[in-house]
């Protein structure tokens, strides 16, 4: 099935200085939601939004898929 991974989205908020400290402050997204990205799993299209939208990015500069590997 593959792996959404949010690498990107780290990276990208560093570049921009954007603290996880004012994402709670500015309620861009939740704290669970914040702990879900650490953790590669999934969040909402909701949450997607609001992260581009303090970012000014697209969705495909915050995560990226990875499928799996192939069994042999």
């Amino acid at each position: 099935m593959g792996t959404i991974t949010y690498g990107k989205l780290i990276k990208l908020m560093e570049a921009q200085g954007l603290t996880t400290y004012k994402i709670r402050k500015e309620k861009i997204i939740s704290e669970s939601t914040l702990q879900k990205i650490r953790e590669n799993k999934a969040i909402t299209t909701d949450s997607i939004a609001s992260l581009c939208k303090a970012l000014n990015c697209q969705p495909g500069d915050i995560m990226e898929y990875v499928p799996d590997e192939p069994d042999e």
